[in-house]
């Protein structure tokens, strides 16, 4: 009799599953299979915050990460890998089930806890339910109920921890006891409040030379840079990746699927040496689009806050990205340390590894840090797969592929089917066959007032609002003729019409996504024009001709326009009286502390692209009543 092949022995065993419910254990089949038939491990890596090029593989000539380089030669690269939401708790939503925040109802940071997050299962639900051992290590920070069928417990970041049990701080507080004991800072020290231990700032230190009594309203996980007094080998990704060698141990007779989930180089940015200081400021360039005048930029708000402006001192984000780089090579050497266990176990064959993360870090690009925007820096996220037999080693994948695609693939590569995604297997890309999926990806963040959606193809970048009354400027990037985004063919390009095909048909790649996962932004975005040359229609409400009305008048106005109206101002005698952002555009003057004579009252009003349009009336006040009446239009 024919054994079995792995794919078919899978897809029996998913047949004897009876069911499968987020939220609801399962009790799990015996792990017993025949000789050869043994599906493959699953050994998933992620970091937080790491962006594309924080790779040697991806570029960098001064930061060392030999370990994922030697994954990416072993194994497949993805050169243009991105998030699907430039935000922690969505991207990881989107990777453990392969379905789009709006569908998961996961659609920022505070959705961990929503009632309204959908009942949908993760790869890893799955994998438990036929049996896997399916173990998580480290920074859990997406809806908890996603964690309900884990075989160890799984300590999450924010939301509410279960009575009883500790969190991911808490529990590292613990760790970092035995070795490192508490002390207060002394003279030029700081604390930590992550780690509860003293750090020598760094000068973009957010608290970096101010006065005691003035530390506390300028200390947040995202301000903290420098050298932590703490030994190297205790760090929080030391702490993930001892637990997960822990697990390898534990669980190697298998299958299993094992996720490190390792916090830096998310903030705070404080380490220990040797990686404090392994890559000198002096050595660290900042990247070219830190002058980016951001004239054009759907950003560009965003860059010219107060927060941003440290990050526009070369000088200072030598320092970040100093810190930076020496986090990722703490993260790769201890993927070093794991992939080193996995061979050492005789697991390396026959284990499917993976590593991401779950979005980049704009580190200076364009004059910001942080996340939470579709510029390269943070929405561009490395992407490396391993299976050795399979997968051919040394393979680069260029085409645009997205997180949503995980989901499918790990199934895929294990031999499970019949679950539903919205993203597409990637093995195909990988091994040479034909691709069924979209030629280009897209990422999502739902913030008002900046570009709702991003459309990724092979060449080109469209960034696009999801609704007609939106006040985010649009942009389109040509990114191989402008690779550090700094000209946006739209939004207000004078030439912007010279790029209205191209921007159509970024358009149209869009709506057709938005129909495929019956998204409720389809509409707003199909009623939004990609270029509107029409300016804003500006009428002033005023009482009939020569009505009269006493003590104050109401002056308000009614602006129409096919785009979002940035701004409207108020004139009394072109001088500026009132601006407006935001309807209602109204502005009450008190006419009694006027002198009799004849008044001009206009209203102007800008769109997002800085298009113009404006009303007048003429206003005549007598005394003494100080009543108005209104002369004919101008």
């Amino acid at each position: 009799m024919r054994k079995k092949t792995r794919r078919e022995f899978i897809k029996d065993a998913a047949l004897g599953v009876a069911s499968l419910a987020v939220g609801i254990g399962i009790m799990k089949p015996p792990r017993v299979w025949a000789d050869n038939s043994a599906p493959f491990n699953l050994l998933f890596l992620m970091t937080d915050q790491q962006s594309y090029d924080a790779l040697s593989r991806a570029g960098n000539k001064v930061l060392h990460t030999p370990n994922l380089d030697r994954l990416a030669t072993e194994g497949v690269y993805f050169e243009n890998a991105y998030t699907y939401c430039p935000v922690c708790v969505p991207a990881r939503a989107v990777i453990l089930t392969g379905r789009s925040i709006e569908s998961l109802g996961v659609r920022r940071n505070g959705d961990y806890d929503s009632p309204a997050v959908a009942d949908v299962p993760t790869f890893d639900n799955i994998l438990s339910g036929l049996g896997y051992y399916t173990e998580y290590y480290g920074k859990w920070h997406t809806p908890y109920k996603f964690a309900s069928t884990y075989d160890n417990y799984v300590r999450q970041v924010g939301g509410n921890t279960p009575k009883g049990e500790v969190g991911q701080r808490a529990a590292y507080l613990q760790y970092l006891d035995q070795y490192s004991p508490q002390r207060p800072a002394e003279e030029g020290e700081l604390i930590d409040n992550y780690s509860n231990r003293p750090y020598v700032p760094d000068p973009i230190d957010w608290r970096y030379g101010l006065p005691p009594e003035e530390q506390a309203n300028n200390d947040s996980q995202s301000g903290r840079y420098g050298n932590l007094d703490i030994p190297f080998d205790r760090t929080r990704t030391a702490f993930a990746a001892e637990e997960t060698l822990e697990a390898l141990e534990r669980i190697k007779h298998g299958p299993f699927s094992l996720t490190c989930s390792i916090g830096p180089p998310h903030p705070p940015r404080v380490l220990p040496e040797p990686y404090y200081g392994m890559y000198p400021p002096q050595d660290c360039d900042p990247p070219v689009s830190i002058d980016d005048p951001m004239d054009n930029s759907p950003y560009a708000a965003r860059a010219s806050s107060d927060e941003m402006q440290r990050y526009r001192n070369k000088d200072h984000l030598r320092y970040m990205i100093s810190d930076y780089y020496g986090m990722v090579n703490e993260v790769d050497d201890w993927v070093g340390k794991i992939l080193d266990k996995l061979e050492k176990l005789g697991l390396a064959n026959n284990t499917l590894v993976i590593f991401t993360s779950d979005h980049g870090e704009m580190l200076g690009g364009h004059g910001m840090h942080s996340k939470m925007v579709f510029y390269e820096e943070s929405a561009h996220i490395p992407l490396i797969m391993r299976l050795p037999g399979v997968m051919p080693p040394g393979t680069v994948v260029a085409d645009p592929v997205s997180h949503i695609d995980l989901f499918t693939t790990i199934l895929d590569y294990l031999g499970v089917s019949g679950y539903e995604s919205e993203g597409h297997s990637l093995r195909p890309l990988i091994e040479g066959g034909v691709y069924t999926g979209p030629d280009f990806c897209v990422s999502e963040w739902p913030n008002n007032s900046v570009p709702n959606f991003m459309v990724r193809t092979a060449e080109w970048k469209f960034m696009f609002a999801n609704s007609p009354k939106s006040k985010a400027l649009d942009a389109l990037y040509n990114l191989k003729d402008d690779p550090y985004e700094m000209n946006n063919l739209i939004g207000n390009n004078p030439n912007r019409a010279d790029y209205l095909a191209q921007a159509e048909e970024m358009k149209t790649r869009l709506v057709n996504w938005l129909e495929s996962i019956n998204s409720p932004h389809l509409q707003g975005v199909i009623n939004r024009p990609v270029i509107n040359d029409k300016p804003p229609v500006v009428s002033i409400v005023a009482p009939e001709n020569n009505s009269l009305v006493s003590r104050i008048l109401t002056v308000s106005a009614e602006v129409t326009n096919e785009i979002g109206i940035k701004e409207v101002e108020f004139y009394l005698n072109d001088k500026l009286q009132k601006r407006v952002s935001t309807p209602p555009y109204s502005w009450d003057w008190g006419t009694r502390y006027y002198p009799d004579g004849a008044y001009t009252i206009k209203v102007k009003a800008w769109d997002i692209i800085d298009q113009t349009g404006e009303d007048t009336i003429k206003v005549n006040v007598y005394n003494p009543s100080k009543k108005i009446k209104y002369g004919p239009r101008r």
